[in-house]
């Protein structure tokens, strides 16, 4: 497109280069601007003829007075200053320059020529001011001052009276805002700076506002790209480095208390276009084409686009890096090929040895061979085509290689020469931004000739500043130079080398290149002196010292107006202060240049200097000296920047911006550093200081906390580091390469409460916010007429934070409709569908309303929190609590039930008990005095389940005691956020906690915790699917909590247990702690009664690092030990102690034990017992007596002792297993007492006593009744001819064991029918004559003492039928038995008699009836006589008697007795011996086991009456025939009735029967 098709508003901008304009556009404003001239002129002298008594009194050079007279004279209609005054334009003249001679004349023309308009203008003024003043003198002077007192006096009363009369009237005077100016559109190109103004005018001041597209403009969100500033009156907004995104439409929005206005402004920001005859790439900046630039159609345009951009890329020095990217045009012709240009830091780069750059078509590269910190800068490639260019730009950082030597500084960069003449060149570099930790102490700089390999230091002592002057090169040769820097630990690596520079003076330098020596003006300089020869040459002009350091001074002056025709020298002068004496610097030297640097000067000094030209006719005059200059460092370090200020960017870089230093000069730039929150370690962001006050720091860790500071740089070198910034966590800011969207739709919109004009609403957030928060929300209202809907009105102008507004101004009655949009940073939402209908009236119900904002939070498998807000009407009387109401999503209103029995007074619940899996909704309803309120909206349905990955709040305690709660989230979104609360509220007060958040984790720390901290925490985590978790800490777990912080703050080495005290076998004392863990330095201290216990002989102490054993054995307590023991431990920074006290009796019976443990020891050197003896019952119910000895031999006697009498063995014990047992069978009473058993040999003697007496004896007993009563058999069923037996077997009885018998659980007591008894092992139970009533369960219980041991029978039904059957059978045969005939006394086997004494037998006979008795005779029935009287008396007694017993009488006698029960009969027999030479009588006896013993009665009867027993065993001599007495054995008391009395023998025992046997001659 040519010039001509663009609009006039575009070409000719104000805001262009003045430049664009063309000679009709300049002729045009040249007659605009005298035209205004001279109406301001004629203006200006009409006012002054009105006022010129005020301009006499005031000075007419005062331009002070002067404004205050135009700010005075411009009030409005009601007396107020105008805040803004339209410039005047004033004209100018040009007048034509004449042509000088020198530079110094064509300058002093230049400015005269820029004044001349000026000057001509004033000149016209001052004539007519003197005009004025003439016709003013004609007045008196005292006139003229009274006059204009009084005119001054009579306007301030009016001033001071309006003033009062508008604060009077402030409410009448209230205005809407009123724009005077409004700001004008622009178009402006990239990179250009934009200023929008405006002036506005209304009661109370407006505050005014500006919005880009509708949204408000935040200077802090894009440092220094807006500027807004508002002074008197004017109100402005500066746009800086525009770019495309800048073209938007803008917004000043004044507002005050009586309402809003709105002025528009359109900023269109046009990417540059190059026409025919201008090659100017960017607006001051050439950048020719490398070719024909694009011929053909103008209205072609070519689309470009990257593919596969470079991004921000990261090397080291000595590396090879690579930057492309793939560039495709569209159309793609081969007549029009791009063109590829490659800038660093806003500079056009060439191919050189450092860089290469390549252009395939397609790909475009920029290639770096050997990177240096040079390097280092914001690379940005340009693709120029015919529509103009586009271009993409990233950041290259550099960082500094490995020092060879650890701890050694970086590179200096940016070598270059500043001046350079024939025989020095001053060399400058930049500091690096490394300094290997130490201070840099200077820099050394190095020199090659080029064509050389050759390298040399420069100087020989460091040097601080960043310019050196090297001197001692030869003319001609072209050098190249190296800096490094040093510091205490090492010299750094050297810096990239400089451009090769020539030694040579600068005028031969110029004419050498064919430039000249000072640009061109355009002007032709012709001097007046025609050139002759032998001329002096003048004085040099201007000669001043243009740098001072400490190392040298740099002058340079002008050459003089008279130098002759051929060329001139100088020569340099100084003089030290104080003296006049003057010394040449240069004297064999001169120099040819119109500057020189001065070396060799003393520091501190003071000098003036001066120069002399020369030539072949000889040295001319000196100059003007110069003023004292001392020789220091003029330059000095700069400050260090201020108010360092971080802000996100992206997931991996910050904008820092700083306040520049202030005063610096020469500035070369600044470093930025960054370090990780508490790390202490700072890295450099750039190695190449950046000009500026903004830079962005890229390579950052995501989700890490940095702090920055930031120093600069010049030539003096670096400033201290500012303020390190407040720590920023780095995580991508709002847009940051992500995309946002516009929130939906809010929904749910009600009613909270409604009066006459008001009503309040509250609705439901958004679903989906867009991927960022929030900012609030808009609400319009619309009127319901009949049906019939009206216009949406705006209910606020400001954004609503809250999802709760109260709209003002409704008519009562009426019906309106309501619609929600949400806003964000992404723009406003759609509106909400429009809510039901609501008509405005007032509410009266006494009970509450709905409370609004229902949300749940932290959903869990069983459980989940709900959230609520208060009502917004709260009927008549307070709120005092809450019901919630919950119920599955599917079921009807009717399962609604309340969570909560009794109301509560928070606005959460945590509801519990739920089903996994199942989904529920919930509502709220509130309580007053009055009832319970209507409920509020349900909340969405909920599934009870815990999602994946759910994490919980954990509470932390670290080592240094700091309590915190920790949570994780590992599914967060971009711009995701951490929330905590406090009981489900916001946190009130922020100082008593800390958040910290880091990535996906965040803690909150507790800074004091105590009672104020108490409560429910809980997080949120924003743009996630509900994820939130909370803690509670009660009083309690704050004890805890509070516990633990004190160990972790004042650490303890651990322990396993605490100082105790044991006794070793030898009766040692042994005092022992042990730690869970100790270092090899931790250290151990023993201390009784305060005073340390030291290693020796006595105390043997020893600490075991490895397990943290520390003991400390005493080989004997004495009485002196008795006191405190403490052990003193100390780990690092971690001690604890351990007391034990060992005082009166504690410290008495250790001491007693020492001993006994010391005899123990003595006593073991023997034969000794292991375990004492004890005893055991076998199941036998013997009882066993064992003990278990050792260190036995064979020699070792075993001895055993029962109440201090041995107990004697047949075998000698074998100490099998090492026990000695002792058996006792049926223990009874009798064998309790005191045993003991000895041991004993040569090595000693050891006894073990047991005493079973009393108590121990009782338990014996008791042990021994158990285990009988266990072995009872089961009971059992027997008949007799009595009755029924029940009984039951022991393997052993005695008479401790209890026996109880029950019938029916009922206990038996012993009748005559009844009884209970024990024969032998046999336990039974006699029921005679039983009954139906002896039916029943029989229970026997044995009684050990402790317990009781129960056998049982069931005595009824078959059981008892055969039972009593069989008793009345063997009850018959007992009578039977009972009352047959039988020879009760009996009568003996075999009788011995002396032949011729008389026999006398007799015996008993029972039997019923009375038997009947016959005597046998060798089985021969004997018949009575005289010689055999045989005789029956009373039934009774039978009696045999033979009155000479003769030898054949002998033989077997028989009794025969019977009756109808049965019959028996009584053998004996008789025989006869010779005859004993005495009368007796035989008398057999037999007892009742059957033992006979025969005596012999002698017959004395009749001398004494009384008969003589004499045992045969004694007195006379055993029988030669044996004789026998035949008895039975003692029958049952129960079977055999007594005999009568007078049938009962003659006993003398109650186990004897006594048989008499009378013997007669």
């Amino acid at each position: 497109m040519s010039s001509l098709s663009l609009p006039f508003y575009q070409k000719y901008h104000r805001h262009y280069d003045r430049g664009y304009r063309n000679t009709q556009l300049s002729s045009t404003m040249q007659e605009y601007r005298q035209e205004e001239k001279r109406s301001t002129a004629a203006h200006t002298h009409r006012v002054r003829s009105k006022f010129s008594d005020e301009m006499l009194e005031t000075s007419s050079g005062s331009p002070q007075m002067k404004r205050a007279k135009q700010d005075y004279y411009s009030k409005g209609k009601e007396n107020e200053a105008v805040d803004y005054i339209v410039p005047v334009f004033r004209g100018r003249h040009e007048r034509a320059s004449e042509i000088t001679s020198s530079k110094d004349e064509r300058t002093k023309q230049s400015k005269s020529s820029h004044f001349a308009g000026e000057f001509h203008y004033a000149q016209s003024n001052i004539t007519e001011e003197h005009n004025i003043e003439r016709s003013a003198m004609d007045k008196s002077r005292k006139v003229a001052i009274r006059e204009s007192a009084e005119r001054i006096s009579l306007n301030k009363q009016i001033y001071d009276t309006q003033d009062f009369q508008k604060r009077l009237r402030e409410d009448s005077l209230l205005r809407l805002p009123e724009f005077i100016i409004k700001p004008r559109s622009h178009t402006v190109w990239e990179k250009q700076s934009v200023k929008l103004h405006c002036t506005v005018s209304g009661w109370p001041v407006p505050r005014v506002t500006w919005y880009k597209n509708n949204v408000t403009i935040n200077v802090h969100t894009d440092p220094g790209k807006y500027i807004i500033d508002s002074k008197y009156g004017v109100h402005s907004l500066e746009i800086n480095n525009c770019d495309f995104d800048d073209t938007a439409q803008y917004r000043a929005s004044a507002m005050n208390a009586k309402g809003e206005i709105s002025a528009f402004a359109s900023i269109v920001v046009k990417r540059f276009k190059a026409e025919h005859g201008d090659l100017s790439f960017h607006p001051g900046r050439i950048a020719p084409p490398s070719y024909d630039y694009f011929p053909g159609d103008p209205h072609m345009k070519f689309e470009v686009h990257f593919v596969d951009k470079f991004d921000v890329s990261f090397g080291k020095e000595g590396d090879t890096m690579s930057l492309g990217c793939t560039v495709i045009v569209h159309p793609n012709l081969k007549r029009f090929q791009p063109e590829i240009q490659w800038w660093r830091n806003g500079v056009q780069l060439q191919p050189s040895k450092w860089v290469e750059m390549h252009w395939s078509g397609e790909t475009a590269t920029l290639t770096f061979n050997h990177l240096n910190k040079e390097d280092e800068g914001l690379y940005t490639i340009r693709v120029l085509t015919k529509s103009g260019y586009e271009l993409h730009s990233a950041y290259v950082f550099v960082r500094d290689a490995d020092a060879e030597v650890a701890g050694a500084p970086g590179a200096p960069l940016d070598v270059y020469c500043l001046d350079a003449n024939k025989d020095y060149v001053i060399v400058t570099w930049k500091q690096p931004a490394i300094d290997g930790g130490s201070s840099i102490l200077g820099y050394f700089v190095d020199r090659c000739e080029v064509g050389t390999n050759h390298w040399v230091q420069c100087n020989d002592t460091p040097v601080k500043f960043a310019r050196f002057p090297v001197t001692g090169l030869v003319e001609g040769r072209s050098y190249i130079f190296r800096v490094r820097a040093v510091n205490n630990v090492g010299i750094s690596r050297p810096s990239r080398v400089s451009e090769p520079v020539a030694a040579l003076d600068p005028s031969d330098r110029a004419r050498l290149k064919g430039i000249p020596l000072a640009p061109w003006t355009g002007q032709i300089i012709v001097t007046e002196e025609e050139p002759t020869e032998g001329v002096v040459p003048g004085q040099p002009t201007e000669v001043a010292v243009t740098e001072a350091t400490r190392n040298y001074v740099v002058l340079s002056w002008k050459p003089p107006g008279q130098r002759g025709h051929e060329g001139i020298m100088y020569y340099v002068e100084k003089c030290v202060a104080g003296t006049e004496d003057w010394q040449r610097v240069n004297p064999e030297i001169p120099v040819k240049s119109p500057r020189f640097a001065l070396f060799d000067l003393v520091e501190g000094k003071s000098y003036r200097f001066r120069v002399r030209s020369a030539n072949s006719a000889g040295i001319g005059e000196p100059s003007e000296p110069t003023e004292f200059t001392e020789v220091t460092d003029k330059l000095d370090v700069p400050k260090a920047p201020s108010h360092v200020v971080p802000s996100r960017n992206t997931d991996t870089s910050v904008v820092v911006t700083w306040e520049e230093s202030k005063d610096a000069k020469e500035l070369v730039g600044y470093y930025i550093e960054a370090s990780i929150s508490g790390s202490g370690k700072w890295e450099p962001c750039n190695n190449k200081p950046v000009k500026g006050k903004r830079f962005i720091c890229h390579g950052l860790q995501n989700g890490q906390l940095y702090k920055f500071r930031v120093r600069a740089v010049n030539a003096a070198g670096l400033s201290q580091f500012s303020h390190e910034s407040e720590a920023l966590e780095v995580k991508a800011a709002l847009g940051g390469g992500v995309p946002h969207a516009p929130p939906t739709p809010p929904y749910a919109i009600t009613v909270l409460e409604s009066v006459r004009d008001s009503m309040v609403l509250g609705w439901k957030q958004p679903k989906f916010q867009g991927g960022s928060d929030i900012t609030g929300y808009f609400v319009d209202y619309r009127e319901v007429i009949d049906g019939i809907p009206g216009k949406w009105k705006e209910a606020n102008i400001k954004a609503l934070t809250e999802r709760a507004y109260r709209i003002h101004d409704l008519k009562e009655n009426m019906v309106y409709q309501f619609q929600v949009r949400a806003i964000n940073m992404a723009g406003v939402g759609l509106p909400s569908p429009p809510s039901e209908k609501f008509k405005c009236e007032e509410w009266t119900i006494a009970v509450p309303g709905p409370p609004h904002d229902v949300m749940y939070t932290e959903v869990r498998k069983n459980s989940l929190v709900l959230l609520w807000k208060a009502p917004v009407y709260i009927g008549r009387s307070e709120v005092t609590g809450y019901y919630a109401d919950i119920r599955e999503a599917d079921a009807d209103d009717e399962k609604w039930r309340s969570v909560n029995e009794k109301e509560t007074s928070n606005r959460y619940i945590k509801v519990q008990g739920l089903k996994e899996g199942m989904s529920y909704v919930f509502r709220v309803r509130a309580v007053n005095r009055a009832g319970v309120g209507k409920p509020s909206d349900l909340t969405e349905p909920v599934t009870a389940e815990t999602p994946p990955g759910t994490k919980e709040i954990a509470v932390n305690v670290d080592d240094d005691g700091v309590i915190s709660l920790t949570f994780e989230c590992a599914d967060m979104a971009e711009g995701s956020k951490f929330i905590w609360s406090k009981n489900y509220e916001d946190l009130v007060d922020s100082s008593r906690v800390t958040v910290e958040t880091k990535g996906g984790k965040t803690k909150i720390i507790f800074n004091d915790p105590g009672k104020d901290d108490l409560g429910i925490y809980s997080c949120v985590v924003t743009e996630t699917d509900g994820v939130s978790s909370s803690y509670a800490i009660d009083e309690a777990e704050l004890l805890h909590l509070l516990e633990l912080s004190h160990e972790r703050k004042f650490p303890v080495v651990p322990l396993k247990s605490e100082l105790a005290v044991e006794l070793l076998e030898k009766g040692q004392v042994r005092f022992w702690l042990e730690a869970e863990r100790l270092s090899p330095n931790g250290q151990c201290k023993f201390v009784f009664n305060d005073k340390e216990v030291k290693n020796d002989e006595k105390h043997k102490i020893k600490v075991d690092h490895k397990t943290g054993l520390v003991e400390m054995i005493m080989e004997k307590l004495e009485d002196t030990n008795e006191g405190t023991y403490t052990v003193q431990l100390q780990d690092g920074k971690a001690s604890n102690q351990s007391s034990l006290v060992l005082i009166g009796d504690v410290f008495k019976n250790l001491q007693k034990e020492a001993e006994f443990q010391r005899g123990e020891w003595l006593r073991k050197q023997g034969p000794h017992f292991v375990e004492y003896l004890g005893w055991e019952v076998n199941n036998d119910c013997s009882v066993l007596l064992k003990c278990k000895v050792a260190n036995i031999k064979k020699e070792t006697s075993i001895i055993w002792y029962k109440d201090d009498r041995e107990i004697m063995f047949d075998e000698k014990h074998d100490f099998k297993d090492g026990v000695c047992t002792l058996l006792v069978q049926q223990f009874s009473k009798k064998d309790a007492g005191v045993y003991e058993l000895v041991l004993k040999d040569d090595r000693g003697r050891d006894s073990s006593t047991l005493r079973l007496l009393e108590k121990a004896f009782g338990d014996v007993i008791s042990e021994v009744c158990r285990a009988a009563a266990q072995t009872a058999t089961d009971l059992k069923v027997q008949s007799t001819e009595h009755g029924i037996r029940i009984y039951s077997f022991v393997t052993y009885y005695l008479d401790d064991l209890k026996i109880i018998w029950y019938h029916k659980d009922t206990k038996l007591a012993s009748t005559d029918r009844v009884k209970s008894g024990v024969t032998g092992e046999q336990l039974w139970l006699q029921i005679n004559e039983p009954t139906e009533k002896d039916k029943g369960t029989y229970t026997l219980e044995l009684f050990d003492g402790k317990a009781g041991h129960k056998k049982s029978v069931e005595l009824s039904g078959t059981v008892f039928d055969e039972a009593f059957a069989e008793f009345q059978r063997l009850k018959q045969a007992a009578i039977a038995e009972k009352n047959r005939a039988r020879v009760i006394g009996g009568l003996p086997d075999v009788v011995t008699i002396q032949e011729g004494k008389s026999l006398n037998l007799t015996c008993n006979v029972w039997g019923e009836p009375v038997p009947t008795v016959s005597w046998l005779k060798n089985d021969r029935e004997l018949l009575g006589d005289a010689h055999l009287i045989l005789k029956f008396e009373s039934g009774k007694f039978a009696s045999f008697t033979i009155t000479d017993v003769r030898t054949t009488d002998s033989g077997k006698y028989s009794i025969l007795v019977k009756n109808k029960y049965g019959t028996e009969t009584g053998d004996f027999t008789l025989m006869i011996s010779k005859s004993c030479g005495e009368l007796c009588v035989a008398m057999y006896v037999a007892d009742a086991a059957g033992n006979v013993q025969e005596t012999l009665t002698k017959d004395t009867s009749k001398a004494t009456g009384r008969k003589t027993v004499i045992h045969a065993e004694r007195d006379l001599k055993e029988p030669i025939v044996e004789e026998f007495i035949a008895t039975e054995e003692t029958p049952d008391v129960t079977l055999n009735p007594e005999p009568p009395e007078d049938m009962v023998p003659n006993t003398t025992t109650n186990n004897e029967i006594v048989h008499e046997v009378k013997i007669s001659e």
